[in-house]
């Protein structure tokens, strides 16, 4: 499990393609088609 840490992170999903720039860190995971998705780069 990855957890949302900083602000800039790049998260993906595997499944659909969908990316996701952190801009406020709440916290938690992301999920995405069910499933958390995958830190890229930060």
């Amino acid at each position: 499990m990855v957890n949302v840490s900083s602000e800039g992170q790049v998260f993906e999903c595997s499944i659909c393609g969908n990316v996701v720039t952190v801009n406020e860190v709440g916290g938690g995971e992301l999920i995405c088609c069910g499933e958390p998705m995958t830190l890229q780069s930060g």
